[in-house]
Protein backbone atom coordinates (compact mmCIF):
# COMPACT_ATOMS: atom_id res chain seq x y z
CA UNK A 1 0.00 0.00 0.00
CA UNK A 2 1.29 3.95 -1.00
CA UNK A 3 0.11 6.74 1.10
CA UNK A 4 -0.67 8.58 -2.12
CA UNK A 5 -4.43 9.41 -2.11
CA UNK A 6 -5.91 8.29 -6.02
CA UNK A 7 -9.29 9.59 -6.62
CA UNK A 8 -11.54 9.38 -9.70
CA UNK A 9 -14.83 11.41 -9.88
CA UNK A 10 -17.45 9.71 -11.74
CA UNK A 11 -20.29 11.95 -13.82
CA UNK A 12 -22.00 12.00 -10.53
CA UNK A 13 -19.29 13.67 -8.63
CA UNK A 14 -18.81 16.12 -11.35
CA UNK A 15 -22.10 17.34 -11.34
CA UNK A 16 -22.02 17.56 -7.36
CA UNK A 17 -19.08 19.35 -7.50
CA UNK A 18 -20.70 21.52 -9.94
CA UNK A 19 -23.69 21.83 -7.73
CA UNK A 20 -21.15 23.46 -4.52
CA UNK A 21 -21.32 19.95 -2.77
CA UNK A 22 -18.85 20.32 0.44
CA UNK A 23 -17.40 16.79 0.18
CA UNK A 24 -16.31 17.08 -3.62
CA UNK A 25 -15.00 20.95 -3.01
CA UNK A 26 -12.90 19.46 -0.35
CA UNK A 27 -11.55 16.60 -3.04
CA UNK A 28 -10.56 19.54 -5.22
CA UNK A 29 -8.77 21.45 -2.71
CA UNK A 30 -7.04 18.64 -1.60
CA UNK A 31 -6.13 17.49 -4.77
CA UNK A 32 -4.65 21.00 -5.51
CA UNK A 33 -3.19 22.12 -1.71
CA UNK A 34 -1.93 18.53 -0.21
CA UNK A 35 0.99 16.16 -1.75
CA UNK A 36 0.49 12.57 -2.07
CA UNK A 37 -3.77 13.84 -2.98
CA UNK A 38 -4.35 12.64 -6.86
CA UNK A 39 -8.14 13.95 -8.61
CA UNK A 40 -8.99 11.94 -11.94
CA UNK A 41 -11.49 13.18 -14.21
CA UNK A 42 -12.23 10.46 -16.80
CA UNK A 43 -13.09 12.09 -20.12
CA UNK A 44 -15.98 9.75 -21.36
CA UNK A 45 -17.50 10.73 -17.54
CA UNK A 46 -16.48 14.25 -17.83
CA UNK A 47 -18.79 14.61 -21.02
CA UNK A 48 -21.76 12.73 -19.68
CA UNK A 49 -21.23 15.79 -16.80
CA UNK A 50 -21.39 18.24 -19.12
CA UNK A 51 -24.48 16.75 -20.79
CA UNK A 52 -26.21 17.43 -17.82
CA UNK A 53 -24.69 20.31 -16.75
CA UNK A 54 -23.45 22.52 -19.42
CA UNK A 55 -20.11 23.79 -18.04
CA UNK A 56 -18.69 21.12 -16.07
CA UNK A 57 -16.40 19.83 -18.33
CA UNK A 58 -14.62 23.22 -19.27
CA UNK A 59 -14.67 23.95 -15.56
CA UNK A 60 -13.17 20.84 -13.90
CA UNK A 61 -10.31 20.55 -16.81
CA UNK A 62 -9.28 24.01 -15.69
CA UNK A 63 -9.09 22.94 -12.22
CA UNK A 64 -5.47 22.72 -11.09
CA UNK A 65 -5.48 19.47 -9.12
CA UNK A 66 -7.55 17.11 -11.64
CA UNK A 67 -6.03 14.81 -14.35
CA UNK A 68 -8.42 14.54 -17.50
CA UNK A 69 -7.93 10.57 -18.01
CA UNK A 70 -7.95 10.52 -21.88
CA UNK A 71 -9.98 7.36 -23.42
CA UNK A 72 -7.07 4.98 -25.21
CA UNK A 73 -8.96 4.63 -28.29
CA UNK A 74 -6.20 1.08 -28.34
CA UNK A 75 -8.40 -0.15 -25.64
CA UNK A 76 -7.02 -3.54 -24.03
CA UNK A 77 -8.86 -6.23 -23.07
CA UNK A 78 -10.04 -4.85 -19.97
CA UNK A 79 -10.81 -1.80 -21.20
CA UNK A 80 -13.35 -3.33 -23.44
CA UNK A 81 -14.51 -5.87 -20.73
CA UNK A 82 -15.30 -2.73 -18.27
CA UNK A 83 -16.97 -0.76 -21.41
CA UNK A 84 -19.34 -4.19 -22.36
CA UNK A 85 -20.35 -5.03 -18.72
CA UNK A 86 -21.59 -1.06 -17.51
CA UNK A 87 -24.64 0.59 -18.96
CA UNK A 88 -22.57 3.48 -19.83
CA UNK A 89 -19.06 4.52 -21.72
CA UNK A 90 -19.47 7.42 -18.28
CA UNK A 91 -19.65 4.46 -15.56
CA UNK A 92 -17.21 2.04 -17.79
CA UNK A 93 -14.10 4.77 -17.80
CA UNK A 94 -14.47 5.33 -14.17
CA UNK A 95 -14.44 1.80 -13.05
CA UNK A 96 -11.08 1.28 -16.06
CA UNK A 97 -9.96 4.32 -14.41
CA UNK A 98 -10.18 2.90 -11.05
CA UNK A 99 -8.58 -0.29 -11.64
CA UNK A 100 -4.39 -0.72 -10.32
CA UNK A 101 -2.03 0.54 -12.67
CA UNK A 102 1.89 0.68 -12.54
CA UNK A 103 1.11 4.70 -10.95
CA UNK A 104 -2.03 3.36 -9.05
CA UNK A 105 -0.60 0.23 -7.53
CA UNK A 106 -3.66 0.32 -5.10
CA UNK A 107 -6.10 1.47 -7.89
CA UNK A 108 -8.21 4.49 -7.32
CA UNK A 109 -11.17 5.16 -4.95
CA UNK A 110 -14.44 6.21 -7.16
CA UNK A 111 -15.87 9.58 -5.77
CA UNK A 112 -19.64 9.44 -6.48
CA UNK A 113 -23.26 10.39 -5.53
CA UNK A 114 -24.84 7.03 -6.23
CA UNK A 115 -23.25 4.70 -4.20
CA UNK A 116 -25.79 2.20 -4.88
CA UNK A 117 -24.55 1.81 -8.81
CA UNK A 118 -21.29 0.66 -7.21
CA UNK A 119 -22.32 -1.93 -5.03
CA UNK A 120 -21.29 -5.19 -7.62
CA UNK A 121 -18.55 -3.66 -8.67
CA UNK A 122 -15.31 -4.34 -7.04
CA UNK A 123 -14.20 -1.03 -6.70
CA UNK A 124 -13.58 0.97 -3.50
CA UNK A 125 -16.34 3.90 -3.19
CA UNK A 126 -16.59 7.57 -1.78
CA UNK A 127 -20.36 8.62 -0.92
CA UNK A 128 -20.05 12.23 -1.54
CA UNK A 129 -23.88 12.30 0.40
CA UNK A 130 -22.43 11.15 3.34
Amino acid sequence: MTDAVHIVLDETAMEAAGQGNVLASRLIHRAHAESGWFLYAPACALVEADRARPGTAEHLAALPGITVLDLDLDLDLAAALALARQGTWAAAHSQYAAQPTPDRPDGAIIATTAAKRWEVERVRVLDLNA
